[in-house]
């Protein structure tokens, strides 16, 4: 699709620049109406019925566990098409290197991270919301957008050389989500009596990977604004490392928001748009992301 000209980037302030402000309220673009869209109060798991699934990823490969692991997934695909994986290969030091060297980016200096700055009509990069009109609700984080699979298509200008491990920590990290990946979709294929392969092969190996990291700045007023508005996601699939500390992510099923819980080494799989083979058999949600004052 053709980007229109008018289009302009985000490029005066970040939210981090404007969270640091905390006198002043945040501008009116970053502000929901109480009660709008994403502000609906969402349930904690202990308050409903509904649990947000967890799949044991080492009970896929058993034979004596995986025939059950494979309904426990199928009924997380039928309900809402978010799951939590654990045993999934990744360890809590290497889960915690990832999120540091994230971290660590987003608080260089603002002339450090601009080096890496989203150019006109391009999503990768570090930067925010592209501005698409004056009305326009936006995000209240920055992010940093990177091409990681394949390796020939990666674009090193917007790769950080500072942290110094930045590069190595996500290349690993990229080789660990795309073996998960393709775990998934081996089990995809057996639910629906598929070829293992059929996914696979269908998105090839030279499949595009994204990865975006997102930083969320304390917000003035957290109840008003929303780190990621609503929102399905319109690729194969989602692999989500949470923050470790602050629940923010939410999850839409039966028009109610759930939170989906921080479990310790936990990644969350949100299966996209792309993947909807049958409304009927499976079902997927929409998620947003609720800011924190903290």
């Amino acid at each position: 699709m053709e980007v229109s000209a008018e289009v302009k980037i985000v490029g005066n302030k970040s939210v981090q620049e404007l969270a640091l402000n905390s006198e002043n309220l945040p501008p009116n673009n970053y502000i929901y109406n109480e009660g709008g869209v994403g502000f609906r109060d969402a349930l904690l798991p202990s308050e409903s019925d509904f649990q947000v699934p967890i799949i044991d990823i080492a009970n896929l490969t058993l034979p004596s566990t995986a025939q059950h692991e494979l309904l426990k997934l199928q009924s997380a695909l039928h309900s809402c098409g978010f799951f939590l994986v654990i045993n999934h290969g990744m360890t809590s030091s290497f889960l915690d290197k990832v999120r540091e060297v994230s971290k660590q980016f987003f608080e260089l200096p603002k002339e450090e991270k601009q080096k890496y700055a989203r150019e006109p009509n391009n999503v990768e990069g570090y930067g925010n919301d592209t501005i698409y009109s004056e009305n326009q609700r936006l995000d209240w984080c920055d992010r940093l957008f990177l091409k990681v699979h394949p390796e020939d298509q990666r674009n090193f200008k917007f790769w950080p050389l500072n942290p110094i491990d930045f590069r190595n920590t996500i290349q690993q990290y990229t080789e660990c989500v795309w073996q998960l990946y393709e775990e998934i979709f081996r089990a995809m294929a057996k639910l629906l009596n598929l070829e293992e392969d059929c996914f696979l092969k269908e998105c090839g190996e030279r499949g595009t990977m994204s990865m975006r990291t997102n930083y969320y700045p304390p917000c003035p007023m957290a109840d008003h604004a929303l780190g990621l508005k609503p929102h399905s996601d319109s690729s194969s699939i989602t692999f989500l490392l949470q923050d470790n500390k602050v629940e923010g992510l939410q999850v839409l099923k039966d028009n109610q928001w759930f939170k989906v819980p921080i479990i310790h080494d936990a990644i969350v799989i949100n299966v996209g748009d792309l993947m909807e083979v049958d409304n009927e058999q499976w079902d997927f949600s929409e998620s947003n992301t609720q800011s924190s004052g903290k």
